[in-house]
């Protein structure tokens, strides 16, 4: 990397916190060297973990606070009481510049609020999104909104769909992403107001974006499109349904080769191909959703993931800084509304002090 980048994390959000976190952190230190950590949590649980890490150890400083944001808080709940919590203070390094982002695998409601209300969001954008990449057929897309908004209207899916666009060409290299809009038909008058007006707003060439129109949830495998742009309240039922169908078909390919002796005897030959199709499709290796909008880097873990999977995470905050991310959506946001940049959203963040 042509930086060093400090991360900030959650070290008790999650389960099997401050494990997984601290293992997650070691993993993520080999493949980004020189990356730096502060980790928030209980001390007398976390220094015991990195005793086992030298490597880590050298590049992490530990930050004790007893208090942590309980799975079942309230958003404002958390908002308003856990100011010395882990989460919150590592949301806090970020705001100070003593971080470039932070990873939590905790509370993604807390997160998303104590988030919006520490970081703020970027000049022209309402509401924060929540983004992850999906495997397809073509390779990878990502989807937004997948929670964090409910309710949307046809100005919130245009600036998702911006945010989306320049995701992928930041973090997926690709050179003029395609966006689509999730919809129950690729017909102009399919949906609900705020999907058509959206199109119509796409489609009129005042979003610098390439725009292919409405594609439905069958597109979303096929790789129809690069970004898939939905409402929170859709986009989440989605995913939870593709998570739900990925493990219907794991346990039900199991239980095939484990049904009869020759099945046993199949999977030993076709063990190399089902070894990477299990590679292929892994959800450990598509962890770590985005909070797009914010003016700072916020980036939310699966709860139940592993090292390999919170690992994964850390690489997702680490790629969005060390490829100027918030810069360049400032940049778009600015062009598309023909105002400069502010200087405070170009640098959103200072330097780490170089103590850290």
């Amino acid at each position: 990397m042509s930086e060093s980048v400090t991360i900030a994390l959650d070290a008790m959000g999650g389960d099997h916190a401050p494990a997984k976190v601290v293992h997650g952190a070691d993993l993520a230190l080999e493949r980004h060297p020189g990356t730096r950590f502060l980790l928030f949590g209980n001390e007398a649980q976390i220094q015991p973990l990195l005793s086992k890490f030298p490597r880590l150890a050298a590049a992490s400083v530990v930050h004790h606070t007893d208090e942590v944001v309980l799975d079942d808080a309230k958003p404002s709940q958390a908002l308003r009481s856990a100011r010395r919590s882990s989460m919150r203070l590592a949301i806090d390094a970020v705001a100070a510049g003593q971080a470039h982002g932070v990873v939590s695998a905790g509370n993604t409601g807390a997160l998303m609020a104590i988030a919006k209300f520490v970081l703020k969001t970027l000049p022209g954008i309402d509401r924060p999104a929540i983004a992850t990449m999906f495997p397809t057929r073509r390779g990878e897309s990502v989807m937004l909104d997948l929670g964090a908004n409910v309710e949307c209207d046809a100005e919130n899916l245009v600036q998702f769909a911006l945010m989306g666009d320049v995701f992928a060409r930041t973090v997926l290299s690709l050179r003029q992403p395609s966006v689509g809009l999730l919809n129950v038909g690729s017909e102009d008058l399919k949906g609900n107001d705020a999907v058509r007006a959206a199109s119509a707003r796409l489609r009129d060439g005042s979003v610098p974006i390439r725009f292919y129109g409405f594609i439905e949830g069958d597109d979303i495998a096929a790789g129809t499109v690069d970004v898939i742009v939905t409402d929170g309240f859709t986009g989440n039922v989605t995913l939870k349904a593709i998570e739900g169908i990925a493990k219907l078909f794991a346990e039900s390919l199991r239980a095939s080769f484990e049904h009869s002796l020759s099945a046993r005897i199949g999977y030993l030959f076709a063990r190399g191909a089902l070894q990477k199709f299990r590679t292929r499709l892994d959800p450990r290796r598509y962890n770590g959703a985005m909070f797009l909008g914010l003016a700072g880097i916020a980036v939310k873990s699966h709860g139940s993931t592993d090292a390999f999977g919170f690992a994964n995470a850390i690489a997702v905050a680490i790629d969005l800084q060390v490829n100027g991310f918030l810069q360049k959506i400032s940049a778009e946001l600015a062009r598309m509304r023909r105002a400069p940049v502010a200087e405070d959203v170009a640098e959103p963040a200072a330097q780490p002090s170089p103590a850290l």
